[in-house]
């Protein structure tokens, strides 16, 4: 597979991860801190945890969380640089237009 064919893939399953509701939650949840499985599951007391941890394997085929274990526990994090990625891709023209404009505003 080519670069460009490869991270346009990355970015599919990033989109795919981000467009749940309760993945986000659960990204928010490992932005304030690293948890264990378990800490992630008590979090979300509305659904099961065969439900989590199915979405949880979402997030990590997007690369968007890392786990070790450590002893019998397994340690999430939130890993940005997919998010970074989109950002650079989708908004940061954007954002740049969006200053040189009011740059130009202002003159």
């Amino acid at each position: 597979m080519m670069d460009a064919e490869r991270k346009g893939s990355d970015d599919d399953m990033v989109f795919k991860a981000l467009a749940a509701p309760l993945r986000r939650r659960m990204l928010d949840a490992l932005k304030a801190e690293p948890l264990t499985t378990g800490a992630l599951c008590a979090r979300f007391p509305e659904v099961d945890r065969t439900t989590v941890l199915q979405h949880l394997r979402v997030l990590e085929r997007a690369e968007l969380v890392t786990g070790r274990r450590i002893g019998r526990e397994r340690h999430l994090a939130l890993a940005p640089l997919p998010i970074k990625r989109i950002h650079d891709r989708w908004i940061g023209d954007y954002a740049r237009a969006a200053v040189d404009l009011l740059d130009r505003l202002n003159d």
